[in-house]
């Protein structure tokens, strides 16, 4: 029980001053709204349906129904890694030094920090769900419940891996510029934006798509993700949805190690 209370103690400090940073609320609320209001809107038109006589795409969904899922993995991913700079600040500060001499162990400590960051952006990808009637999408008790669990799992894969470059990177600035360089090309590589045609075969696929950028949208993890929610939200999948649960628990599970050897070592 006393364990217990230690990481209860170490989520609720991270939620609390996560909540209490009007930055981040900010953020959480604005991105999704740009994205949608702005870059689905825009290309609404020219996804589906005949533009000046040519049908330009195949799947039965709008442009802000296809973007919808990804919006809200885009803001989980921000909230997620972007959250590791409290890694950087309890370290700078001196906080850290102090929870890691007492008693609880390291593991429990780190997972207390990640299970507040999944949290806080698990809270900032709900923000989105409010824009669904917007998008057009209509959701159940059940999709939504399922969506918020995936969201969840996928948000605290994505805190473990940002406390795994945090552990690296000792500045605020190295961190922030290097966790952007990370997340833009993770999410514009992710079929996020736009979807690989599924009628196409792969010998298709890479006549259509250059032959890089095929590759690298299926061997990015975060393209299962998105996949995965969508499959929920709208009931679009480009890919077996066992594949994206397992990528979404892989992650999280391989990551989380991953953390707690380079945090069990600092």
């Amino acid at each position: 029980m006393m364990l217990l209370r230690g990481v209860y103690g170490v989520w609720l400090r991270e939620v609390t001053r996560a909540t209490r940073d009007r930055a981040q609320l900010i953020g959480g609320v604005s991105r999704p709204l740009i994205w949608l209001l702005i870059l689905g809107v825009g290309f609404n038109p020219y996804f589906r349906g005949e533009v000046y006589g040519e049908v330009r795409f195949v799947i039965p969904y709008t442009y802000l129904q296809f973007l919808f899922p990804a919006v809200i993995v885009l803001n989980i991913m921000y909230t997620s890694i972007q959250f590791a700079v409290s890694v950087i600040w309890d370290r700078e500060f001196g906080f850290l030094r102090e929870v890691l001499v007492s008693p609880m162990p390291r593991p429990l400590i780190l997972l207390g920090k990640v299970l507040g960051g999944s949290t806080i952006a698990t809270l900032h990808g709900g923000l989105v769900l409010i824009l669904a009637r917007f998008a057009d999408v209509t959701l159940s008790i059940p999709d939504m419940l399922t969506a918020l669990s995936l969201m969840f799992v996928l948000a605290f894969g994505l805190t473990s891996f940002g406390v795994i470059l945090a552990a690296r990177i000792r500045s605020f600035e190295g961190f922030g510029v290097f966790s952007n360089t990370i997340i833009l090309p993770l999410y514009f590589t992710s079929s996020a934006v736009f979807p690989l045609d599924p009628s196409l075969t792969r010998t298709q696929m890479v006549t259509t798509y250059p032959e890089w950028l095929v590759f690298m949208m299926q061997v990015n993890p975060i393209t299962y993700a998105v996949d995965a929610l969508r499959g929920v939200l709208i009931g679009f999948n480009q890919f077996p949805p066992s594949y994206g649960l397992g990528v979404i628990f892989g992650m999280a599970g391989i990551f989380f190690v991953v953390a707690m050897i380079g945090f069990s070592r600092s």
